[in-house]
């Protein structure tokens, strides 16, 4: 996939260094040119209508931006906030595929815990025709049960899923993690980049939240 794109969706709730070590390391080894970092307006998997513990869209787009600030390796995009509606993936892919010039190989990057509910995802064979699906890998998640997937897919497809489970950084940090001590009043330095820690503390986010 050298030249490629790597399109790395999520809630972002907020970015952390986990995602963007994670997202890097993905890069390298497939040799993708660049890193598209999407965030979800309405994840439909992840959270309900007015959930109290996900930061407006505007903001979490910010973050991403003051996050990857000055890195040529890292694109934000705001493609799911222009559009009304549940963040469906697929739609994305192909509102972003009509939006290159040239024929750019590009995945779709999910962590190893969302591979296993692949198959519950809108319109996932249509997806699964127009781009990778790349799964950073973690403890635990080495063998992922991909029964229900394989009743969905064809063979091929199913291997090619399976072949791009790729080894990554073990970090452990996560989002709830790091909102859950903002909300008990404890530091995240050093679990998020400074610029982004600065922007939660301005605007008071995830106060009182996990």
């Amino acid at each position: 996939m050298d030249n490629g794109v790597v399109l790395f969706g999520g809630s972002f709730n907020p970015v952390h260094h986990g995602h963007l070590l994670v997202a890097r390391s993905v890069a390298e080894h497939l040799g993708a040119q660049r890193i598209v970092l999407i965030p979800a307006a309405q994840p439909p998997h992840k959270y309900g209508l007015g959930t109290p513990n996900l930061a407006p869209a505007e903001d979490r787009l910010e973050m991403l931006r003051r996050a990857t600030a000055g890195d040529s390796d890292f694109e934000v995009s705001d493609i799911e906030l222009r559009r009304a509606g549940p963040s469906y993936t697929i739609l994305t892919v192909e509102t972003y595929l009509r939006m290159l010039s040239t024929d750019v190989p590009c995945c779709w990057l999910i962590g190893a815990d969302t591979l296993e509910d692949l198959h519950t995802w809108h319109r996932v064979r249509d997806l699964c025709d127009l781009v990778r699906i790349v799964t950073a890998a973690r403890p635990g998640f080495e063998t992922p049960n991909l029964a229900a997937l394989a009743e969905i897919l064809p063979r091929e497809l199913l291997g090619q899923i399976r072949n791009d489970i790729l080894p990554t950084p073990r970090i452990d940090i996560s989002a709830s993690q790091v909102r859950q001590r903002i909300s008990a009043g404890r530091s995240i330095r050093y679990l998020v980049p400074e610029a982004v820690r600065t922007f939660i503390e301005e605007q008071r986010l995830y106060r009182g939240t996990s």
